[in-house]
């Protein structure tokens, strides 16, 4: 599986798949709430973090994750690509060649904490808000070396 990099030019593609994947992950999210998200991903946080992905032979992206300061910002993966080992390779991808040792959990998405369990992060905090300080509680999670 390649890992390469993202430009600007990919964006549109990448918050596609962003909203796909939150449809079919984030269930505790209402329609209104990822309209909010969508103009921050798109306009800010894609711009702020290091963005990677794995693309199909068709150039498509399947999935990407985001990073900054060692913390796993965002990892999404197409819907229809889940469960093929395109977030456990972006994971630590990230992990060995990016530094990240830390990431955040929606408290309401379980499949998502298990995963990062099973990667190897452990649950060392909680905050009851989000980061747009919305009332989605954080599981902060770091690895367990």
């Amino acid at each position: 599986m390649l890992i390469t990099d993202v430009s600007k030019n990919d964006y549109d593609e990448l918050i596609q798949v962003w909203e796909n994947s939150v449809q079919a992950t984030h269930e505790f999210l209402s329609e209104e709430d990822i309209n909010f998200l969508r103009p921050l991903i798109l306009e800010q946080y894609f711009d702020a973090v290091t963005l990677k992905c794995v693309r199909n032979d068709f150039g498509e992206i399947l999935g990407f994750c985001g990073i900054a300061d060692g913390n796993l910002e965002m990892l999404f993966i197409r819907p229809e690509s889940r469960g093929q080992g395109i977030g456990s390779t972006l994971c630590r991808y990230a992990i060995t060649q990016l530094g990240v040792d830390k990431v955040d959990v929606n408290e309401q998405n379980p499949k998502a904490l298990g995963f990062y369990e099973h990667i190897g992060f452990k649950v060392v905090g909680r905050s009851e808000f989000d980061g747009q300080g919305k009332p989605f509680p954080l599981l902060h999670l770091e690895l367990d070396v």
